[in-house]
């Protein structure tokens, strides 16, 4: 089967159960939160798994034995749609942090609404922050994990954005680990890209870092950030997108 008409079944897919899971997620609105998070979550896994057994885009995971068992952060490296995906599916219950313009994109920013996201306005940043803290207290009464892409956009493969701090910062208030992630899936999906490449995305999950008193916010991030670099360093390389320099390297240490 072509690539292309794999793709095209994922998109068939895509098109004819969102409809049917954001009709679902409407009527259980008056629903508890972990109940109608529930719709939201199988919906990513559904896709999840039609990427892995009709596209062929197939995924590993590498330090699964770091998720705990109560809440953390995670904290993410972001270069594609896939992760939105298939975090949903590698760990708990969770929920995103996103920009408050989302919802408002008809219908998808009213399902997204009801799946319990953060959202905040990233122009006025005060205000982030202190909607941050409020409403990530709120999900954490609900047993939910919080993940955050600290850069804050899908950043091209082999190249990093500016970590912000709103993670560490949700980690330091909250008393929750941050769990550091990082993954190549931007070298088989990139950014808006209607073809989804077969292969095998690597997924690292790193040991939870706790905040304390020695270590705040600027530590904490400053921490997470030379983990999930390193680690793209060493998973980067092997995908049809991959950024040159990071596959030269790659060739080069194969050849040495």
């Amino acid at each position: 089967m072509s690539i292309l008409l794999r793709n095209l079944i994922y998109w068939l897919v895509l098109i004819i159960i969102t409809p049917l899971f954001f009709l679902a997620l409407f009527i259980a609105a008056p629903l508890p939160r972990r109940t109608r998070h529930v719709i939201g979550q199988t919906w990513a896994r559904v896709l999840t798994w039609t990427l892995v057994h009709v596209v062929g885009l197939r995924y590993k995971v590498i330090g699964a034995e770091n998720i705990g068992d109560n809440p953390g952060i995670i904290c993410s490296k972001h270069q594609s749609g896939w992760e939105t995906l298939a975090l949903q599916a590698i760990f708990p219950a969770q929920i995103y942090v996103a920009k408050r313009e989302l919802l408002w994109i008809p219908v998808f920013g009213w399902g997204l609404a009801l799946m319990n996201p953060i959202t905040i306005n990233r122009a006025d940043r005060a205000t982030a922050n202190n909607r941050l803290l409020k409403q990530g207290k709120e999900r954490l009464r609900h047993g939910f994990w919080i993940t955050v892409f600290p850069e804050g956009t899908r950043i091209k493969p082999g190249k990093r954005g500016k970590y912000k701090l709103g993670a560490a910062r949700l980690a330091k208030t909250l008393e929750m680990p941050l769990v550091p992630v990082a993954h190549n899936a931007g070298e088989f999906w990139p950014r808006n890209a209607f073809i989804k490449q077969p292969g095998e995305i690597t997924v690292v999950i790193g040991k939870p870092l706790y905040p304390n008193e020695a270590r705040g916010p600027e530590a904490l991030m400053r921490e997470a950030e030379e983990w999930i670099e390193a680690r793209q360093c060493e998973i980067g390389g092997v995908g049809p997108f991959a950024n040159p320099d990071d596959r030269a390297r790659r060739i080069a240490s194969h050849s040495a």
